[in-house]
């Protein structure tokens, strides 16, 4: 039996979760969401930086003229709810905030916006051999939006058509994801991680303005290499980096922390997770 799905204040039964057809969100996309892992540890199941990811949420729907009418605390409780409801030990959790039904029409100021989280058991995003092994990648042909086109700071389902354009391409030239360059060919993002390049003990990733996503695993890695004493530099990097790179690894909730062995077919350092990835 499917976990039950926390909608607009309440559990209901998994079957019962469903939207209208006319709901504005499936014909504009208009709908934000985070994705967010629950791990089993020694002291009981912890959500991985629960408040951080509830905060991009409430903010995402702010940059979308969204107001959900609940505060971050409330969306927190109601995951904490939702996990502890599924008797699942780890999961993964999709909260979503989306407009539903209303007048038909770009327009959606006046659509009922609804809010629901749900949970499942996933494994590890890019395959689990993927976290020791590394996976190939390639370099897309599509690009990240303009900064100015569309607000690739908020996590919103639109955001992932281009996404799935860079996923879809890899997948059938033989390869598990794409790297997408930003507008100036600058590097900029997996479909839906982060990405981080290691040379000569230095850490590299672009910055927000490179219309990637502030992720928050990418901020935790951030983070916890710098207390080890890692350098940090956060810069427009050049495509070609990612061919003298000593290692790849992209960053994000669903990938973790996922080593990059090829990139168009090039190895990338010895071809295996080096050990500043590890």
């Amino acid at each position: 039996m499917e976990p039950d799905i926390w909608y607009n204040g309440e559990l209901i039964p998994y079957e019962d979760a469903q939207i209208h057809v006319l709901s504005h969100v499936v014909h504009y996309g208009s709908s934000v969401f985070e994705g967010i892992r629950c791990y089993q540890t020694e002291q009981g199941s912890a959500i991985f930086r629960l408040e951080e990811h509830m905060q991009r949420l409430i903010d995402s729907a702010q940059i979308h003229r969204m107001d959900a009418g609940y505060e971050r605390d409330e969306l927190v409780e109601a995951c904490v709810q939702t996990v502890e409801h599924s008797g699942l030990a780890s999961c993964y959790l999709r909260p979503v905030i989306f407009r539903g039904r209303g007048p038909m029409g770009v327009n959606p100021l006046d659509n009922e916006v609804n809010t629901f989280i749900a949970v499942w058991e996933w494994g590890a995003y890019l395959g689990e051999e993927a976290l020791t092994d590394g996976v190939d990648v390639e370099v897309a042909s599509w690009q990240r939006p303009a900064p100015n086109t569309h607000p690739t700071l908020a996590k919103a389902a639109g955001n992932y058509l281009n996404a799935s354009l860079v996923k879809m391409d890899a997948a059938k030239n033989g390869v598990t994801e794409g790297i997408m360059l930003s507008v100036d060919g600058t590097l900029a993002e997996g479909s839906g991680e982060n990405l981080f390049i290691v040379k000569d003990g230095t850490l590299y990733t672009a910055p927000t303005n490179a219309s990637i996503l502030s992720g928050i695993t990418r901020d935790a890695v951030v983070t916890l290499a710098e207390e080890r004493g890692y350098e940090i530099k956060e810069q427009s990097l050049p495509r070609e980096m990612l061919y003298i790179a000593d290692e790849l690894f992209f960053t994000g909730t669903a990938a973790e922390i996922t080593p990059i062995r090829s990139v168009d077919h090039y190895e990338v350092g010895e071809g295996t997770r080096g050990p500043v990835t590890a």
